[in-house]
C-alpha cells in the first residue's frame, strides 16, 4: 500500500475566499459483464491550497494532471471523493440543495472551448441572461438594461443581443462566455484554459479583459492554463500539479525566480525566451507521465526525477511550508523528523517485501 504522508492544510484566514483541504477525486474504472469497480483513476489525489480575495491563482501542469478536474470539483460540478472545500468560510461540500443554489451565483466558471460551451439555439442576449432570470438577479423591468451593461463591460455592443453563437469569432465567443459568468455578480471564477483555443493577439485581449474586470468588480480567479508565460503575467500565486498532486505553491515572483521542486524546474525551463541569442538550459524529463490509474509508489515523480533518492520510491513526501509562503512536496527539503518518518516507511515496505527496482521500466 502506498502510504501518503500529508501535513495539515494552510490555516484559514478571514482574507481567504477559498481554502481547499486535502481534496480527492477518484473516478472508478469498471470492467466485466457486471461492471464491477476494478480500480480508480486518481485525477485529484490530496490537494491543499488557498486563495485570498481579489487574487488570481494560476494552476499549471501537464495534460492529464488533474487541473480541470480540481476546478470543477471545487465548484461541485462533479462530486468529490473526500476532502473539504471552504468558500468564504462555508464548507461547500456539506451545503444542501437550496444553499448550494444560492452559492452558485457567487462561484462561476469560464470553460475552455468557446465553440461548444454556448447553445447554438439561443441568441446571445438569452445565453447571458438565462441564469440572471433564473436566479432573479435583477427585477424584470431592469433585465434588458442589466444585460446591456454586462455585455458592454465585456466589450460586446448591445446590437449583438439578437445574434447567434455561430456568427461570432472565437475571441468574441469567449467574451460572451465571460459575460455569462459575470452576469451573476460572482466573487470567484474558475477560468479553465480560457485562452488556449485563441490566437495569440486575441489571447492578450482576453487576458487584459479579465484583469480589467477583476479591478472593476473585485473578482477572484483560479486560472488554469498550459501557457506559463500567460500564467506569470496574470497570476498573483501559482500552484503546480503533477499526476493529481500539488507539488509546489507560492507567490508568482517567488516560484518563477526560485522554484524548489524538480518538476517545477523542468516545467519552467521549457518557457521560450524571445531572444535568439539567449541560451536555454532546458531540463529534459525522462520517460512519459505515468497513468493516474496506476501511479508510481512513493513520490509519483520519482520515475522521471534526476534527484531521485531511495526513500522517494517508498514514501510520499509531505506537503509543507519550506519557506514563508512557499509550499512544496519533495524529500529534498525534509527536516530530520520528516527524514526519520520517511525512512521508517521505507523500512516497513522493504520488510514486507515490497521492492521497487524496475518500476520505471514497468510504467
Amino acid at each position: 500500500m502506498n502510504e501518503k504522508v500529508n501535513a495539515s492544510a494552510p490555516q484559514f484566514d478571514k482574507d481567504d475566499i477559498l481554502v481547499v483541504n486535502n481534496l480527492v477525486k477518484w473516478f472508478p474504472i469498471k470492467a466485466g459483464f457486471f461492471k464491477r469497480t476494478v480500480g480508480h483513476v486518481r485525477a485529484v489525489d490530496g490537494v491543499s491550497f488557498k486563495i485570498k480575495r481579489r487574487q488570481t491563482m494560476g494552476l499549471v501542469g501537464e495534460s492529464g494532471c488533474g487541473k480541470s478536474t480540481c476546478g470543477r470539483t471545487i465548484l461541485r460540478l462533479i462530486p468529490k471523493t473526500s476532502g473539504d472545500i471552504f468558500f468564504d468560510g462555508k464548507n461547500v461540500s456539506t451545503l444542501g440543495k437550496d444553499e448550494m443554489r444560492a452559492m452558485r451565483t457567487r462561484m462561476q466558471i469560464v470553460f475552455q472551448d468557446p465553440y461548444s460551451s454556448l447553445s447554438p439555439r439561443l441568441p446571445i442576449g438569452e445565453i447571458i441572461g438565462e441564469a440572471v432570470r433564473e436566479h432573479k438577479i435583477v427585477a424584470p423591468d431592469q433585465f434588458d438594461d442589466y444585460i446591456t451593461m454586462v455585455m458592454e463591460a465585456c466589450g460586446l455592443p448591445e446590437y449583438y443581443k439578437e445574434r447567434y453563437p455561430h456568427e461570432f469569432s472565437g475571441g468574441q465567443r469567449q467574451r460572451i462566455c465571460i459575460a455569462r459568468a459575470l452576469a451573476l455578480s460572482p466573487e470567484f471564477i474558475v477560468c479553465d484554459e480560457p485562452v488556449s483555443a485563441l490566437d495569440v493577439s486575441i489571447q492578450a485581449q482576453i487576458i487584459n479583459l479579465l484583469k480589467k474586470l477583476q479591478q472593476d468588480f473585485g473578482l477572484t480567479y483560479m486560472f488554469i492554463s498550459h501557457d506559463l508565460s500567460v500564467v506569470e503575467h496574470i497570476s498573483d500565486i501559482v500552484g503546480v500539479m503533477y499526476l493529481g498532486d500539488m507539488v509546489e505553491y507560492a507567490e508568482t515572483e517567488k516560484i518563477f525566480s526560485a522554484p524548489l521542486h524538480p518538476y517545477t524546474k523542468a516545467l519552467f525551463s521549457a518557457i521560450p525566451i524571445p531572444d535568439p541569442d539567449a541560451k536555454i538550459n532546458r531540463i529534459i524529463l525522462r520517460g512519459s507521465i505515468p497513468s493516474p490509474a496506476n501511479p508510481p509508489h512513493g513520490c509519483k515523480f520519482h520515475t522521471r526525477c534526476d534527484h531521485c533518492m531511495e526513500v522517494c520510491k517508498y514514501a510520499a513526501p509531505q506537503w509543507k511550508e519550506v519557506e514563508p509562503g512557499h509550499f512544496c512536496a519533495c524529500h529534498l527539503y525534509d527536516n530530520d523528523e520528516e527524514k526519520a518518518k520517511a525512512e521508517e516507511i521505507m523500512a516497513k515496505e522493504k520488510a514486507e517485501g515490497n521492492t521497487i527496482e524496475n518500476e520505471a521500466e514497468v510504467l
